[in-house]
């Protein structure tokens, strides 16, 4: 009886395949404990102590940069960071249509009329050749978002925006490590904004980072979330001898609190970045061998590192026997996984609502402002609704062997399609009738 439960999905009546434990996150140490305690009773929480600089110093060794900033959290660094390249109101910024809210909202909220481009139906990510067909005269700046499990083509991006003289202002909330053609991300375009929150493979809870090696654009983006001051000479000290910086200065700083937690964070990384790297190559191997609806986005050649905010992965209705994306991660998440969908189309948020009267969208000349209503993505919006899912980066630190249990539930759910379908449409055939 095991044996045979064992063999049907969990949903319809088997034992769930994968027994393991979901790896916890954020992780934390005896040391980090130690550390904010040590901060607690130093009496500096905050205005630039010894945490923060260390940590602003081990943080522009690890992504390569000149110069590194911190800040509260990841859309303020976003804020900053296309105000220091020089955007102003009035000025476009071209965003992919699928990101996080914060990425358009930061550029809304300096004045800039953002302009939503279409994504890579492979990575998810900003696609070259719609960036390219989005700019006009007024566009200042690009915000490619390395997304999910995938990199930007940060090669035709560059030869696109040089061309045109277009920032670029990289949106790397997502990918704490990952290199291009061995360069990181944060350290190709102009800028490198990041952010910690809790989900975030790097984290504080809060807070974020930007990156840079202008020491024109440091100073524009530490006058700005230092309540106005600067430093004189960054290059010889970067958090030191500050000088009103004659800026429209605010308070975005992060804390000592905060500081101790990224260096911990900071500390493993690399390891944390290798292990998730691996188990991503384990379970793309083993849906590739199973075939079916399930697959994992391809990995680009030119990217020589690659972290992951969550795995990017591309669910195919043609090969579910009639199921919808919802139904088949209903089926395999009864397995004890934790698979999900993506972010919604920015411009079809609910959670960000361009024409309400909190946003600054019905306050603006609707001649010089994309439609947002009527607006279609075909790539974002399929993604969205049928194809995208998603691995979080916590499972990615599993062993070797809870990947395989992963696979096993994959197998399991593949093979009993026509029963799932049938389960399924009888439930809802029910909830329809009561």
């Amino acid at each position: 009886m095991t044996k045979k439960a064992n063999l049907l999905p969990a949903l319809l009546g088997g034992d769930a395949a994968v027994t393991h434990a979901a790896p916890a996150w954020p992780v934390t140490t005896d040391e980090d404990v130690a550390r904010m305690t040590d901060v607690v009773r130093s009496g500096t929480w905050s205005w630039l102590g010894p945490q923060e600089r260390a940590f602003c110093e081990e943080y522009k060794q690890f992504i390569g940069s000149h110069y590194c900033a911190c800040l509260a959290n990841g859309t303020v660094t976003l804020q900053c960071a296309l105000q220091a390249v020089g955007v102003v109101p009035g000025d476009e910024v071209i965003v992919p249509g699928m990101t996080w809210v914060a990425t358009a909202q930061a550029a809304m909220d300096i004045g800039a009329t953002v302009v939503f481009a279409d994504i890579d139906s492979e990575t998810l990510c900003l696609d070259p050749v719609a960036f390219a067909a989005a700019i006009t005269p007024r566009t200042k700046a690009v915000m490619p978002v390395h997304l999910y499990g995938c990199m930007c083509d940060m090669d035709r991006i560059l030869e696109i925006a040089r061309a045109h003289g277009i920032k670029v202002v990289e949106d790397v909330a997502h990918q704490h490590g990952s290199e291009w053609r061995g360069v990181k991300a944060g350290a190709i375009g102009d800028v490198g904004s990041f952010s910690f929150q809790q989900s975030k493979i790097l984290t504080s809870g809060e807070g974020g980072a930007v990156t840079c090696n202008d020491p024109k654009i440091y100073q524009t983006i530490f006058a700005l979330k230092q309540v106005g001051w600067t430093p004189e000479n960054p290059a010889a000290e970067p958090c030191d001898k500050l000088v009103p910086g004659n800026r429209y200065g605010h308070n975005y700083r992060l804390t000592e609190m905060q500081a101790v937690l990224l260096r911990g964070g900071l500390s493993r990384l690399a390891v944390q970045n290798a292990r998730r790297e691996a188990f991503a190559a384990r379970l793309a191997a083993g849906l590739e061998q199973l075939g079916g609806p399930l697959r994992a986005a391809k990995r680009d050649p030119r990217v020589t590192k690659q972290a992951y905010y969550a795995m990017t992965l591309h669910f195919d209705p043609a090969q579910a026997g009639g199921l919808k994306r919802e139904d088949y991660l209903q089926a395999l998440n009864r397995e004890n996984i934790g698979f999900g969908g993506l972010y919604w189309p920015v411009y079809q948020s609910p959670l960000l609502n361009l024409y309400d009267t909190t946003s600054p969208i019905p306050f603006r000349d609707p001649a010089r402002v994309q439609d947002y209503r009527t607006l279609t993505l075909p790539a974002t919006e399929r993604a969205f609704r049928e194809t995208g899912v998603t691995l979080p980066n916590h499972f990615l630190l599993g062993t070797d062997a809870y990947a395989d249990q992963i696979l096993a539930a994959v197998a399991k759910v593949n093979a009993h399609l026509p029963q799932i379908r049938a389960t399924l449409d009888a439930q809802q055939a029910k909830d329809g009738n009561a």
